[in-house]
């Protein structure tokens, strides 16, 4: 296909957006709809953090938007593109059948409800993944690499008090140390399914949200973590707004059977404990969350561990604009250029430091 013809080559792309159940609009005015919001909008960590702990705007994205499935099943819904029938997944197919390679990052965040909603997310590079980056180490990284390094950002850009509370103001998850997941990846996609039920926590933040969702407007904004100077500044791999969606809109997923399925490899993880223990007990600042398993049953010291003394671990409790602790394994609040994370107190005034603290 001639590239002079930018139009007619991505038009595939311009199909993707506007075929899902609800439609692609601008950010400003996109209700029971999603776009993409501005980049600037997420507080990322910039150059010199490791020194500074300085964050800086977000910026471009690294990959375009491609869809949005806003969808729901008697099943749990997983593995889409690993699904030769779906649109998604054909439309990959199509591209690379014209001698196209494309390369789509799918995020599906199956939420806990009766009726099995997903939110997929896809976003698509037009051009080979740069070696070395760190989006080449995600893709031919182990399950370790993988849990320690997938961040989501949420934004509550409007809604209700209560649900705005509970989230922060920008709330930011290391998705690998709390939900289950799973990983699918073809030769031209990579599909992250993650299990938001999987916590006790989130699932009742999600419950409380899904009560509102047809006044809340949310930016998700999903990037690898950068720990070293030479990874730095972190760079968004793409973002979704998505506003005011009415739960009757979700488009019913069939799941495929055995024989549409492909097989594929994936690599399950832990991911996603936490968010805030303010919704059953708002009066204290922190509430022990449920212990959870790594796969071979045994259990993960961060999400087991207590303090018997009832002081704040640094890890595990951060505080967003409002003074509300919000913080468990793998979440942070984020304020705007400041990461608590790495430098915060507990309640004793002592340094804690993260996953490798050892008790006195």
């Amino acid at each position: 296909m001639d590239s002079s013809n930018g139009e007619v080559q991505h038009q595939w792309m311009e199909d993707v957006k506007s075929g899902g159940a609800v439609p692609f609009l601008e950010p400003e005015n996109c209700s029971n709809g999603w776009a993409t919001p501005p980049g600037d909008t997420f507080m990322v960590r910039g150059p010199e953090y490791l020194a500074t702990k300085v964050k800086i705007p977000g910026g471009e994205y690294l990959l375009k938007p491609l869809g949005f499935d806003w969808m729901k099943s008697p099943a749990k819904i997983c593995e889409v593109l690993n699904n030769k029938s779906h649109r998604v997944r054909k439309a990959i197919d199509d591209e690379v059948s014209h001698g196209n390679q494309p390369f789509v990052w799918a995020f599906n965040l199956q939420l806990p409800s009766k009726d099995n909603y997903s939110a997929i997310f896809y976003f698509v590079s037009l051009e080979p993944v740069p070696e070395g980056s760190l989006m080449d180490h995600f893709l031919k990284g182990d399950e370790a690499f993988r849990k320690s390094r997938l961040k989501l950002i949420a934004n509550i850009v409007r809604g209700p008090w209560i649900v705005r509370t509970a989230v922060g103001e920008q709330a930011i998850c290391i998705l690998g140390r709390a939900l289950s997941c799973k990983y699918t990846q073809g030769s031209n996609f990579i599909e992250i399914d993650v299990d938001v039920g999987s916590s006790i926590v989130a699932n009742a933040i999600v419950h409380l949200a899904f009560g509102y969702v047809q006044t809340l407007t949310v930016d998700l904004a999903f990037l690898i973590e950068g720990q070293t100077e030479s990874e730095l500044p972190e760079r968004l791999l793409g973002a979704v707004r998505f506003s005011e969606l009415n739960p009757g809109s979700a488009s019913v997923y069939k799941v495929p059977s055995e024989e549409q399925q492909e097989s594929a490899p994936f690599l399950p993880a832990r991911l996603w404990q936490g968010f805030s223990n303010m919704l059953h007990n708002p009066g204290n600042s922190r509430e022990p969350s449920s212990t959870s398993q790594s796969t071979n049953g045994s259990l993960h010291k961060e999400d087991a561990d207590e303090n018997s003394k009832g002081s704040l671990h640094k890890e595990d409790v951060d505080d967003n604009t409002t003074g509300i602790s919000l913080k468990e394994d793998g979440y942070e609040s984020a304020t705007g250029s400041f990461d608590k994370e790495d430098t915060e107190e507990n309640s004793n005034g002592s340094l804690h430091n993260g996953d490798a603290d050892k008790k006195n």
